[in-house]
């Protein structure tokens, strides 16, 4: 092998390992949570199929907003994940991404943020800034409140929301259901995924309902989180008088989201990244594939 070709080799294995970290740094996997229903909201918003510049600026301001999202939350916790070892591993506190790189991370996906949401319409352009603002306030709120996974969902919940006026250049009261139904269904498993930090949470005076309430009371809270994420999605089928096909994929997440719950129990928490991830990301997209198909079909 040739000088030039081995050195092309290092430097294109160097350029992936550090997209990788990236990329593992603001867990891009996870786009698949609040994607599919903010495609949701677009399809209904839209009767039938967006068009084709309307779902990629919808695609690109979603990704870009968590992207901000993640990144700056990896900045503002570097040094309490530094000292919880599930996190030390962490991108920015192992070293694998410099400060100085996630800021630069931040600025671009902001910026991209703010571009998409001026290609939509004036008014998510305006709602961008508040958008922001709940962006970087979530980070912290588990410094003073239990209820930060609430402010979590909530924060997300702008996902279908956002969607619905990025199509129609409107607020519309009803598209408040499935945004309630994916602030519930955030917090409910954000609240199981936050058990694996119980101990060091308490122990170093961050706020989690676990923290506060304990594992079994914090199961039933994301039990109930979910039934009622249920009951809001079933409503926003009769609210916009979608078909059996959006109908078939509400009783599918109940079923999804009722196996979620059997995988996990104060007496057995190995399936819990199994219940956080796998559950909910089928669950969100099996709801956009019936919410398309009861327009395609």
């Amino acid at each position: 092998m040739e000088i030039r070709e081995l050195r092309f080799i290092i430097v294109a294995s160097g350029i992936y390992e550090k997209i990788a970290n990236y990329l593992r740094m603001i867990k891009f996997s996870h786009s698949i949570f609040a994607l599919p229903f903010a495609l949701s909201s677009a399809f209904i918003a839209s009767k039938g199929i967006p068009s084709f510049e309307k779902f990629l600026w919808i695609i690109i301001a979603m990704v870009s907003a968590r992207t901000v999202a993640m990144a700056l939350n990896r900045i503002i916790d570097r040094h309490i994940d530094k000292l919880n070892p599930r996190t030390a591993s962490r991108e920015i506190p192992s070293g694998k991404v410099s400060l100085r790189d996630a800021l630069i991370l931040v600025f671009i996906s902001l910026v991209l943020f703010l571009f998409s949401a001026w290609m939509l319409n004036p008014l998510c352009f305006k709602l961008s800034f508040i958008a922001l603002v709940f962006i970087f306030f979530y980070s912290y709120t588990k410094r003073f409140t239990w209820a930060s996974h609430f402010f979590l969902g909530f924060t997300i919940s702008a996902a279908p929301v956002g969607a619905w006026i990025a199509i129609t250049g409107e607020f519309d009261s009803r598209i408040l259901l499935l945004g309630f139904s994916v602030m519930f269904w955030i917090a409910g498993f954000d609240i199981l995924y936050a058990i694996q930090d119980i101990e060091f949470d308490r122990s170093y005076g961050l706020y989690s309902i676990p923290a506060k309430f304990g594992i079994n009371k914090s199961l039933w809270f994301a039990r109930l989180c979910h039934i009622i994420t249920w009951l809001l999605l079933l409503l926003s089928g009769i609210v916009f008088h979608l078909n059996y096909f959006y109908y078939l994929g509400v009783g599918i997440a109940g079923l999804i989201l009722f196996y979620e719950h059997q995988l996990v129990s104060p007496n057995d928490l190995s399936k819990l990244n199994m219940a956080f991830f796998n559950m909910n990301g089928y669950l969100s997209v099996e709801i956009f594939i019936f919410t398309a198909l009861s327009f395609l079909i």
